[in-house]
């Protein structure tokens, strides 16, 4: 299987190999280059960083760094699903586009519901406004399906090469979360001014430099050794949910992206949700409400192919793994491929971060 870009088996070592697990350490290239030694992959500390900075200037990755958790740093996001006629699909795209609370916009193939979009707000009670201004400018009805339990959020693409686990069941990378320093979690859901400014100095990538703890510290006026401390609970706590590269998946030819719904019944969704989880090519699993008449679905798995051949067979594997629960027709599932991104602005996690931070 081939991607879009033109990797060197050295790129696609590194690529498949800190998708999360990256050091938080002083200099933490040094370690990250020893254990791809250690895996068969000749780099030193030198070349692990220059080759994320060509990845990252060429655009195969997203960024470098944590993924922030930004349902754990403050506020709240929906998913949302409406219908826009054809004749006025451009109309009322824009219109939903215009609020800036929307972060994510999907064309989806349905007979209906063919605008997905994701509602980021500070405050939680704000969605309900958002959405009723949307429905008063645009005159269609929106269907909020807010997530009701995560089961997995682990986007992670892999290229043929070192490192890539070899199989669909097969783990891939490295990980050396171990290295960083010994913290102690903590119950604490409010961030301090100190760790706001930390959130918002790194959601957008590490400095490319021997040492980006370091170099974040020093761009918010803290020790090294707090930054290090921080991030690491941090990683522990839920609030960063990985560190490493981010790849652009369409980049890689990850091209093929299947919203796979089910009505899953209800008393099932404890013990479905995590064998769906366990999947590795399964990005995204959440329950979901159901909407009467409308939406017959309660429970979501997002999958990503590099072709049509393995989607479907991705796909076919979340329909056998549904199978071993219960008897499932074709009434009972479908799969949603995204045809067009409306909207791609990200989080904004300023204004979450805001609204959850305790008074210096």
């Amino acid at each position: 299987m081939s991607t879009d870009v033109d990797l060197s088996e050295r790129e696609r070592a590194v690529v498949n190999a800190f998708q999360g697990g990256f050091p938080v350490v002083e200099r933490p290239f040094e370690p990250a280059a020893d254990a791809m030694c250690d895996r068969g992959v000749d780099i030193d500390a030198h070349e692990l960083l220059e080759t994320v900075r060509t990845l990252d200037e060429r655009g195969v990755l997203s960024r470098f760094g944590p993924l922030v958790n930004a349902q754990e740093i403050g506020g709240a996001a929906t998913l949302v699903a409406m219908h826009a006629p054809e004749d006025r699909f451009d109309e009322i795209v824009e219109l939903v586009n215009d609020h800036r609370e929307v972060a994510h916009n999907y064309e989806r193939e349905h007979p209906h519901l063919n605008v997905w979009f994701v509602v980021s707000v500070a405050d939680e009670d704000r969605v309900e406004g958002v959405l009723a201004e949307i429905e008063a400018e645009t005159g269609q009805e929106t269907h909020n399906l807010p997530k009701r339990e995560e089961f997995r959020v682990e986007a992670k693409f892999y290229v043929d090469g070192p490192l890539d686990g070899g199989r669909d069941d097969e783990e891939a990378g490295i990980d050396l979360t171990h290295l960083g320093p010994t913290v102690a979690p903590t119950d604490e859901s409010a961030l301090s001014p100190a760790e706001r400014d930390l959130v918002l100095e790194v959601q957008d990538g590490l400095p490319l430099t021997e040492t980006p703890y370091g170099d974040v510290a020093d761009a918010i006026g803290q020790e090294p050794e707090w930054v290090l401390e921080t991030i690491t609970r941090f990683e522990r706590d839920g609030k960063i949910r990985r560190i490493g590269v981010v790849p652009n998946h369409y980049a890689l030819g990850y091209t093929e992206n299947g919203m796979t719904v089910w009505n899953v019944p209800d008393e099932l969704v404890p013990e479905v949700g995590p064998d769906v989880a366990s999947l590795p090519f399964v990005t995204h699993c959440y329950r979901r409400p159901r909407h009467e008449d409308v939406w017959p679905y309660n429970f979501f798995a997002m999958t990503h192919g590099r072709n049509e051949a393995e989607s479907k067979r991705r796909i076919e594997q979340v329909r056998r793994t549904m199978a071993d629960h219960w008897n499932v027709t074709d009434d009972d599932w479908d799969t949603l491929f995204s045809t067009n991104i409306l909207k791609k602005t990200g989080i904004r996690m300023a204004e979450r971060a805001d609204a959850n931070t305790r008074e210096r």
